[in-house]
């Protein structure tokens, strides 16, 4: 048995307990944490104005989009690893806890998603902040994406590999934000 398969085991099945199939299906939701976004929007705008605070928000749906596009469009179907739910040798054992959506996994894209706003948001909105709120949105980041493992949707290395795809985009578009963009738009 691979690593990866006995990390997920281990996360799906060993770490199982009421509780966590409670929790865990509503965490991992998007929608879940709406307002958790509109106070981040409320209080970039507080602190930054409308304008800064749309140059940043445009900054961050261009890495979303680019984070979301390139590991959906392009890497899943490219890789074609199909997700513990789809793939009949694991979904058998494995626990279920949620829809298995599409059939390829690698790389998760709620990894990817996450790991670019955390990075996005520690490079831009969290810069100059103590270091606490960097390592919360990371933490974040990673419980939502570990939670993907234990209802059954993705494989430990998918995760790995949308933090790492996630981050590297985010790194990416922060810089040409840096790069070319009027310091009036530029938050630190």
């Amino acid at each position: 048995m691979s690593l990866d398969q006995s990390i997920f085991d281990f996360i799906n099945q060993g770490l199982a307990n009421p509780f966590f199939d409670a929790i865990l299906p509503v965490y991992r939701e998007k929608t879940t944490w709406i307002p958790l976004y509109l106070i981040m929007v409320f209080l970039l705008w507080r602190a930054y104005g409308v304008k800064r605070t749309l140059w940043l928000l445009a900054l961050i749906a261009v890495t979303l989009a680019l984070a979301d596009q390139l590991a959906a469009s392009l890497l899943k179907p490219w890789i074609g690893r199909l997700r513990p739910c789809a793939e009949p040798s694991v979904a058998d054992h494995a626990r279920i806890l949620v829809g298995c959506g599409g059939k390829y996994s690698f790389p998760s894209n709620h990894a990817t998603n996450h790991f670019a706003l955390a990075t996005i948001l520690s490079l831009t909105w969290l810069k100059g902040k103590a270091f606490g709120w960097r390592l919360a949105v990371f933490l974040w980041a990673a419980t939502i994406s570990v939670a993907q493992v234990y209802v059954g949707k993705h494989y430990p290395g998918d995760i790995l590999a949308g933090a790492v795809l996630g981050s590297s985009i985010a790194c990416s578009t922060a810089w040409v934000y840096f790069q070319w963009l009027d310091k009036d738009t530029i938050i630190d």
